[in-house]
């Protein structure tokens, strides 16, 4: 019987609910998507070894097929030998030793991938027969689950790799909203993603960036659309990321291997402080397009650039300066230690090719701060960088109810305005331009839909999108709040004072008319 996404979505649940009220469900995430790409990697090795013992029907010629393979999973590490030791007393301990065993024989695809989690820790999963107890239900869970490749039925217009991906992304949102404010860091709803892809408008050859790329969701959408205008003929795609969070990074290396992204680069640590894509001359790699979704407001975001020297141990407080940067990112002005926003800016800034395209979602302070946020940003518009600012309504993200905006950055434009769009209201009709649900707003494929088109056919449109002059934004002294751009302002419906009073005597008759009858009825009562 094939296995649809359904059947993986559903295996994926079970896990979850082994897990409901045992741990946070900040951390579901941990053990149940690692053990979901043990599975599959497990499924996948045996269907290809398989092939290859019907193919050659000889141990030796197998033996060598197996060494051209892109990964190996040796028995004590697979599935299934997990599974059948499922009752043993020491499973967290036999689990972790799976997970480091694939990470040492394929060091090129997964080192050190699973270093963040450990099955084995009482502290997360309870004491010692809890634990076991719990791991080895989650191992029931997954066993019905047939990954081999061959039994996967894919969705229209899909591949089966696609079926698991979108399955696995599907969960990780999940995991985002019952995380709540833990979720922010790693994961943007779907639509938003889809939204900023579109925007950034990728090519199959472009070379794609997010400096903080959580589970790595959003750069795999911006690289979908690339492959979605070559109909899905090819595959090869240039995607960087780099992530500070251990467990974060980890699941978007799983999830490019899901999605058969076998080339991307992936980097773990502080963007800022330690940017890890860097050309052979040792200076910033530069991209074609960059898309992210920053931590918004980070503080002590600089803390990475102090490395004590002449201040250590004379109670000097530590201040970040521009000359402390060696790539020269700050050099329009240096964020406040408190608010990381222009600095994630910023390295985006310079690490965009001539031509590229950023589009980045932050809060909606950039917009209008002054200090030296204000500096940096009539630096960034003077040199005609900017290139739209669209508002999105507030409660959009997981693990804040702020509302955000996306900021499009441009390099070599040929126009010198700026697009303001604000999605966060209503349309002339009185219709909100997004959806709302109990817990949690949401732009649906017909509001991203007039969000793209507003900013590619970049025209007046009342109430949603004004396209700025230069000297407009001057004349705000660069201050970048969406309403002085946006008249998004409703007249109210004039009030006839005449009929107000008209009203107000008809409605003190019939209250004198009311006492009148409530006074006989009293005295009918003898009251």
């Amino acid at each position: 019987m094939a296995t649809t996404r359904k059947d993986i979505e559903a295996a994926l649940w079970r896990g979850a609910n082994t897990f409901r009220g045992a741990i946070d469900a900040a951390n579901y995430k941990d053990y149940i998507l690692p053990m979901l790409f043990v599975k599959y990697l497990s499924d996948t090795y045996l269907e290809k070894l398989e092939e290859l013992e019907k193919k050659y029907n000889d141990p030796v010629r197998v033996e060598r097929a197996i060494r051209r393979l892109p990964f190996v999973i040796k028995e004590k590490h697979r599935f299934s030998w997990l599974y059948q030791n499922r009752y043993n007393n020491n499973l967290g301990e036999l689990i972790n030793i799976a997970l480091r065993g694939i990470e040492d024989d394929n060091p090129s695809l997964f080192n050190r991938v699973f270093r963040n989690i450990d099955f084995n820790s009482e502290a997360m999963l309870g004491n010692h027969k809890q634990k076991n107890t719990r791991l080895r239900e989650l191992l029931e869970d997954f066993e019905p689950l047939d990954l081999r490749p061959s039994s996967i039925q894919p969705e229209e217009g899909k591949v089966a790799a696609d079926t698991i991906g979108d399955a696995y992304e599907y969960m990780i949102g999940e995991f985002a909203r019952q995380a709540g404010k833990k979720a922010g860091s790693f994961f943007t709803p779907s639509e938003v993603s889809e939204l900023m892809a579109y925007i950034v408008n990728p090519k199959i050859n472009d070379t794609m960036y997010d400096p903080t790329c959580g589970s790595g969701s959003l750069l795999i959408k911006t690289g979908k659309k690339a492959i979605e205008k070559e109909n899905g003929n090819v595959k090869i795609l240039a995607l960087y990321g780099q992530e500070m969070n251990g467990s974060s990074w980890s699941m978007a290396k799983m999830n490019m291997f899901i999605h058969e992204i076998m080339d991307a680069k992936i980097a773990w640590g502080d963007s800022l402080a330690n940017p890890m894509h860097l050309d052979s001359d040792g200076n910033l790699m530069q991209f074609d397009v960059i898309v992210a979704n920053m931590p918004f407001s980070q503080d002590k975001w600089a803390a990475g650039f102090n490395t004590g020297g002449e201040m250590a141990g004379k109670g000097k407080e530590f201040k970040m300066e521009a000359a402390l940067d060696k790539y020269h990112r700050f050099d329009w002005g240096v964020p406040p230690a408190s608010k990381g926003d222009w600095a994630f800016l910023l390295h985006m800034i310079a690490s965009l090719k001539s031509g590229g395209r950023i589009a980045a979602v932050a809060p909606h302070g950039v917009l209008f701060r002054g200090a030296s946020e204000g500096r940096i940003r009539q630096a960034v518009i003077e040199k005609n960088l900017l290139d739209a600012v669209i508002g999105l309504p507030a409660n959009l993200f997981y693990g804040t109810g702020i509302p955000a905006c996306i900021l499009v950055f441009k390099k070599n434009r040929n126009r010198d305005d700026v697009l303001f769009i604000d999605a966060s209201g209503k349309d002339e009709n009185g219709n909100l331009r997004y959806a709302k649900d109990k817990n949690q707003n949401r732009l649906e494929t017909k509001h991203v839909n007039d969000i793209v088109k507003a900013y590619e056919n970049r025209a007046e449109i009342k109430k949603f999108a004004h396209v700025a002059a230069a000297d407009e934004i001057k004349a705000n002294e660069y201050n970048l709040n969406i309403p002085r751009y946006v008249d998004t302002f409703e007249e109210e419906e004039l009030v006839d004072i005449e009929q107000v009073k008209n009203n107000i005597a008809d409605i003190q008759k019939e209250l004198a008319e009311v006492e009148v009858q409530m006074a006989r009825y009293l005295k009918e009562l003898g009251l």
